[in-house]
């Protein structure tokens, strides 16, 4: 009898360590964290939920499209950064081409072509976010000269003055991380949604 106690010791000792772990490591800890995220940054704990009037339009966190059904950009928009994701945030991948693939350098031709012809500008202006996807393609911000580049063509397409366009641009230039990681950027979701609330 002895025998068959110490051989199944290490067993309960196992079980009850397991059920320990589970019930800290499960269940305390998550409800732990969850419970502080709510306390300290409730916005960034669900989401970072884009709001107006009330109903969500989006997250600050993934970009979107703001193009019609047939994919063409709507000129009365900032628009995002191209997506190899097709902006689904269940979907994050980048295209994987390489600088020489000749259909990576198709699409960086057709897009330049469009931008030019739809922002009035020429094509060597035109920044190099507006022309590549991102790593992840759920990037929800552009560089500011991108932004810059297309306050022209969104001023016109909503018969206001590109100097009022331009200040809503300048104030939502986001800096550089910590003051010097990255670069100066701009959330387009969070733009449009300012956009939108001009000469209300």
């Amino acid at each position: 009898m002895a025998t068959n106690r110490g051989f199944a010791r290490p067993y309960w000792v196992a079980l009850r360590y397991m059920v320990v772990a589970t019930v800290v490591l499960g269940i305390v800890y998550p409800v732990a964290i969850l419970g502080v995220g709510q306390l300290a940054l409730p916005a960034q704990a669900n989401g970072s939920v884009v709001t107006v009037d009330g109903a969500p339009v989006g997250s600050s966190l993934i970009g979107q499209s703001f193009t019609d059904a047939d994919g063409n950009a709507l000129p009365q928009w900032f628009q995002s950064r191209p997506s190899a994701a097709g902006y689904d945030g269940g979907a994050s991948v980048g295209s994987n081409y390489g600088p020489e693939n000749e259909d990576f350098i198709a699409e960086i031709e057709a897009r330049k072509a469009a931008i030019a012809e739809s922002d009035g500008v020429s094509e060597a202006d035109i920044p190099v976010d507006a022309l590549t996807t991102s790593g992840s393609g759920l990037d929800p911000h552009i560089s500011p000269a991108y932004a810059d580049e297309q306050v022209a063509r969104v001023a016109q397409a909503r018969g206001l003055d590109q100097a009022a366009v331009q200040g809503l641009v300048d104030r939502f230039v986001q800096g550089r991380d910590l003051g010097y990681l990255g670069e100066p950027t701009v959330n387009v979701l969070q733009l449009n949604v300012a956009l939108s609330q001009l000469g209300r």
